[in-house]
């Protein structure tokens, strides 16, 4: 997929869109990933592209190639591997990768530029964090009614504290978007905005974008415990 980003916006957008797409295929899409990376095929690489999805296929057959490669044969130390170490060890690989196309694609910026596209980056979590669940704790978002469109009711635990019910909030909740700073996207690891639609996890209380788990504000209405696709994958198999 043709991607020339030149300005140091045009740069993090095409490296922010090729991590969300390999973030969905290590967390949300991870079943299919794993399935994808047979040993008994040739070496596959792991892409992202700039349209936010991801490929496994073969690596570029022009030499130079046109962008950076990905780390080659993935494939072949799948079955090798515990699971989870395994997809630490391609998401370390994803994560240099990220890099070298952005650093690629920003080797005419001048040194304020590259500061500038560095601090973009690093303002990220890795894929590895992601995957390994290596970021920020997630603050709770519990909240007295505002009388906004976010409707959260709350429920208490045994020891008195308040615990959200139906962990929902949208570009209308009223607090701080600074107390939100920390929080993560379960699904594409990105940072909280408030102009966009979340809804959290009951079980594993991770927060997701509505968009990144096909739950809209209106769906989420009439959702009484809201559990995201982890938790019901983990619930299936057992």
């Amino acid at each position: 997929m043709a991607s020339n980003p030149r300005t140091v916006e045009e740069i993090f957008k095409d490296f922010s869109s090729r991590r969300t797409g390999i973030v969905r295929a290590l967390t949300y899409d991870v079943d299919e990933f794993y399935s994808l990376c047979d040993p008994e095929k040739e070496n596959l690489c792991l892409y992202g592209h700039p349209n936010e999805s991801w490929e496994v296929t073969l690596p570029a057959e022009e030499v130079p190639p046109e962008l950076p490669e990905p780390a080659l044969g993935i494939n072949f130390a799948r079955d090798g591997m515990n699971r989870r170490d395994w997809l630490s060890l391609v998401a370390v690989h994803t994560d240099s990768w990220l890099l070298s196309v952005a650093y690629y694609f920003g080797a005419r910026l001048n040194r304020n530029e590259r500061k500038r596209l560095f601090s973009l980056i690093n303002d990220l979590p890795t894929v590895f964090e992601v995957v390994t669940e290596r970021k920020p704790p997630i603050k709770d978002k519990t909240s007295v009614d505002t009388g906004s469109k976010s409707r959260i009711s709350t429920k208490r635990t045994s020891d008195g504290q308040a615990k959200s019910n139906q962990r929902v909030y949208d570009d209308s909740y009223v607090e701080d978007e600074d107390e939100h700073g920390e929080t993560l996207c379960g699904s594409c690891g990105g940072n909280y905005s408030a102009d966009e639609f979340w809804i959290g996890c009951d079980i594993c209380e991770r927060w997701y974008h509505g968009k990144c788990v096909k739950i809209t504000p209106a769906k989420a209405e009439n959702i009484k415990q809201y559990k995201c696709p982890s938790c019901s994958t983990k619930k299936g198999r057992q």
